[in-house]
């Protein structure tokens, strides 16, 4: 019986060890039209809440406003980064900057307006966002947006500051 339960602790920790992966290296986009390697934000060493976006996508503006009131506790007490990647295209590019003035998110905003991460990603549908740690390897991911799911987001980032 003892086997059998360490058996499937093993099998446990392996799918847990095994669903981490690291975030991609990518190019990606500037508000101000640069292009720069996502791999730059992702290993610093901090904890990354990147969240994929567009204009166009209400639940994804409702979920960063939500994310909003919660950035600056976050920021503070575990010096975290927010990545919002808009995925927009080209046609759509012209609203980003606006939208983000006026909605006053704090966020670093990037442009994946080809979707090449998106696609190296598997994302098929925002908003989605992605908790990654300090070594830059995903550990959780949401997918569509649920209000509330920031508390949750906020207790897994209390838990990986902890590591």
């Amino acid at each position: 019986m003892k086997q059998i339960l360490i058996l499937v602790a093993a099998i446990f920790i392996s799918i847990a060890v095994s669903a981490q992966r690291p975030m991609p290296t990518a190019e990606v986009g500037t508000l101000d039209g640069k292009k720069v390697n996502l791999q730059e934000f992702t290993t610093n060493g901090k904890i990354k809440v990147i969240s994929f976006w567009a204009t166009w996508c209400g639940p994804c503006k409702i979920e960063l406003d939500a994310m909003k009131g919660h950035f600056s506790e976050w920021k503070d007490k575990y010096d975290i980064d927010f990545i919002a990647i808009s995925v927009d295209d080209a046609r759509n590019i012209a609203r980003i900057k606006p939208l983000v003035a006026q909605k006053g998110w704090p966020f670093t905003v990037l442009l994946d307006s080809n979707q090449e991460l998106m696609r190296t990603l598997n994302i098929y549908s925002i908003p989605q966002t992605f908790l990654v740690d300090q070594k830059g390897n995903i550990v959780h991911q949401y997918n569509g947006y649920v209000p509330g799911s920031e508390k949750d987001l906020g207790d897994r980032i209390s838990k990986l500051a902890m590591k």
